[in-house]
């Protein structure tokens, strides 16, 4: 039963140190470039699986044999810690594309000449993902403001090129178009953004589509993008 409990807190220890290993380098290694940010990003996932498999373990060993509840923590730390990251997705709706303007959303004139997207259909999905968003982010609309169509594109150009992390991969005054991409600085996940200026009564509007490359949820990074953006330029 000693040797049983032995080798079950060595388990949970070795697993729990492998979970430690995977839960940092698959982050850095994204970050570094030196893995594609999906890699890193499943890296990362299996340090929270083997993080979970060590504290069963260790629970198991300890409760079976009395032996030391050490061996449970660095597993338990990673569970922990992937679980409270985890959470922060909870209550988002399960989309990547969001748009202030469905009818009609923002257009990619760009983006889809980008090698990262070749190939990949660059139009709004539809109705189905603007019903999720209504639900999700009631309040995220164009933004309407009393300056020309004109002056309003200047000032949002010149706000775009002040974010950081933001490239912009299309100015275009004639259409009053702007396209960029955001990378963001963990992970390095790209996604792709558009903003054109339209005419609104006796000034113009603001309309704003964000879209995630990879992933069929973004945790609300692009609605947060925008919400941030119109703020500034508020």
């Amino acid at each position: 039963m000693a040797s049983s409990s032995a080798n079950g807190s060595s388990w949970a220890m070795r697993l729990g140190l492998a979970a430690v290993v995977a839960f940092v380098i698959g982050p850095a290694l994204a970050h570094l470039g030196i893995v594609p940010s999906l890699i890193g990003f499943a890296i990362f996932g299996v340090g929270g699986l083997l993080g979970l498999i060590a504290t069963v373990v260790g629970v198991i060993g300890a409760l079976r044999s009395r032996s030391s509840w050490l061996a449970i923590v660095p597993g338990a730390v990673i569970v922990v810690s992937f679980i409270a990251i985890a959470s922060r997705g909870a209550g988002y709706p399960r989309i990547n594309d969001i748009t202030t303007d469905f009818e009609p959303p923002p257009v990619f004139r760009q983006a889809f000449q980008l090698p990262a997207n070749r190939g990949r259909d660059m139009r709004y999905p539809g109705a189905t993902f603007w019903q999720q968003q209504r639900a999700g982010y009631p309040n995220l609309t164009n933004l309407i403001l009393t300056t020309s169509p004109d002056e309003t594109y200047q000032r949002v150009l010149a706000m775009a090129r002040t974010v950081p992390n933001w490239e912009l991969t299309l100015t275009e005054p004639e259409t009053r178009a702007i396209e960029g991409v955001e990378t963001s600085w963990l992970f390095r996940f790209q996604d792709d953004f558009a903003i054109e200026v339209r005419p609104h009564s006796n000034g113009s509007q603001v309309a704003m589509r964000s879209k995630s490359r990879d992933g069929k949820g973004d945790l609300g990074v692009n609605a947060k993008r925008i919400e941030t953006f119109f703020a500034k330029l508020k």
